[in-house]
């Protein structure tokens, strides 16, 4: 048995680091978020939620919404206020700005935001460890913005044992080379890169031996998918995702976001071959109006468009359409907004995220004459979201009364609760037990709200995938 001397003497284990990551923006952005702390776990550092107990905080920044750079120094506004208290009991904070808005903004935040310790870009978030270690032994800014030519995923750590994800997300793709008039992200992510299928095998399989059910590839553009398979030859994402379906414990897959351009025939047919392939479509049009597609660089027309998706739906007929629309777009009139929420209500989404244009510093539509007066995008803005809102909750209607498979993913919001999602990727609760989570179950759905649906679980039946049209 020790003494109280030996204790004394006896060496003491260090407490863990505390990181908190912040995560602002896409799907991809909080992909980047947990390989981030997966970086920084062989440092000693473990996750919380409080940013008042961290030693080091990590802002992920996304530069495509309104105002994200004011959003992100409103944010390192409080990020000051917890570094100097805990200063003042004699500890350390080390703050660091991440993601889209770390790149295109990487000088000046460092010059306007002095309690920033590190400013690193979605190309260089592998090199955390060395960032965070030079910036605590030197006490200087430390700005990591460049394009390295290595590929960050070859020197990121393998994704740990012991995490549960049911669904997670793996991105195949970053960058774009569509150079849309509006969008930042060829100028933050940089020229189309896409990971080789094997890395990508590889990752999918060690989630899957965690217990992940559900994948959903991630890419600035993931239809564009070219990664090099073993021979060298280029793999499309079909047949990436044919390779996905392989893997046995993985129930389901998923995409997004996807380019119009890029849905060749052989990506549109799979979501009629692939049973482990979700019925659910993310396919910005922007406008629909062919001038405004034009000024924004889609290289698509309308016309087009509505041919690629009438062509998935022959696929799949009762797949669920989700979209993005950009109203007040420099020059438009209401001919063309018109022809927008004509587009949109022949369309009739399942889902759809509307926004209304603001200009991105850098990029060409911010100089383009003709910009539309705030309140007019307002009343626009309105207007389409009256129509998209109207065709989700029939998409949604149309579900009450059929049986669903869900995939439980956590415990509900209220006792007795599970909720998961369907393969239209709708929010389902049902009452039933914690077991589940994690598994499928086929649920009867009795009844909408306005963002979920709710049902009971049924069991003893054989499940057929269905083949009418939800709406």
């Amino acid at each position: 048995m020790l003494n109280k001397r030996s204790l004394a003497q006896a060496p003491q284990r260090p407490l863990p680091k505390k990181l908190h990551i912040k995560t602002f923006g896409c799907q991809m952005n909080a992909y980047d978020s947990e390989r981030m702390a997966e970086a920084l776990e062989p440092q000693g550092y473990a996750l919380t939620e409080d940013p008042a107990e961290a030693d080091l905080v990590i802002l992920n920044t996304c530069h495509i919404r309104e105002k994200a750079a004011e959003k992100v120094y409103s944010e390192l506004g409080r990020m000051r206020l917890v570094k100097e208290s805990r200063r003042s009991e004699g500890r350390d904070t080390l703050i660091a700005v991440a993601g889209c808005v770390a790149q295109a903004e990487g000088a000046e935040i460092m010059a306007r935001a002095r309690v920033v310790d590190i400013v690193v870009g979605p190309q260089s978030y592998h090199r955390l460890p060395d960032l965070v270690a030079e910036a605590s032994a030197t006490g200087r800014g430390v700005v990591a913005t460049d394009f390295p030519a290595e590929a960050k995923f070859a020197h990121l750590p393998e994704r740990p044992r012991g995490k549960v994800q049911i669904s997670a997300f793996v991105t195949v793709q970053e960058g774009c080379d569509k150079f849309c008039t509006f969008c930042v992200v060829p100028y933050t992510r940089g020229a189309e890169f896409s990971r080789a299928p094997s890395e990508i095998v590889a990752e999918v399989e060690r989630l899957a031996g965690h217990g992940t059910r559900e994948i959903t590839l991630l890419g600035q553009n993931v239809n564009a998918y070219h990664g090099a398979g073993p021979d060298g030859r280029p793999w499309t994402l079909a047949r990436l995702l044919r390779r996905l379906a392989e893997v046995p414990s993985i129930e389901r897959l998923r995409y997004t976001t996807s380019h119009p351009l890029d849905m060749d025939e052989e990506l549109i047919r799979l979501h009629g071959d692939a049973p482990k392939l979700m019925p659910y479509l993310h396919l910005p049009f922007q406008s629909g109006s062919d001038r405004m597609l034009k000024a924004m660089n889609r290289k698509h027309t309308a016309p087009e468009y509505e041919a690629v998706i009438g062509r998935v739906r022959e696929a799949r007929p009762d797949i669920a359409l989700s979209t993005d629309i950009i109203v007040g777009f420099p020059g438009e009139t209401d001919k063309d907004f018109e022809a927008t929420l004509a587009l949109a209500a022949r369309a009739r989404f399942a889902q759809a995220f509307s926004f209304m244009y603001s200009a991105r510093a850098g990029t060409p539509a911010a100089s383009l004459d003709g910009q539309v007066p705030e309140e007019v995008k307002r009343q626009r803005l309105h207007a389409v979201q009256s129509v998209l809102d109207g065709d989700r909750h029939a998409f949604d209607r149309a579900t009450v009364g059929r049986r669903l498979k869900v995939l439980f993913e956590r415990q509900g919001r209220k006792p007795g609760q599970i909720a998961g999602r369907s393969p239209y990727l709708q929010a389902v609760h049902v009452e039933g037990p914690e077991k589940l989570i994690g598994q499928i179950a086929a649920v009867d759905i009795l009844a909408t709200s306005p963002n979920s649906l709710t049902g009971v679980i049924k069991s003893g039946f054989e499940w057929r995938e269905p083949v009418q049209a939800a709406v």
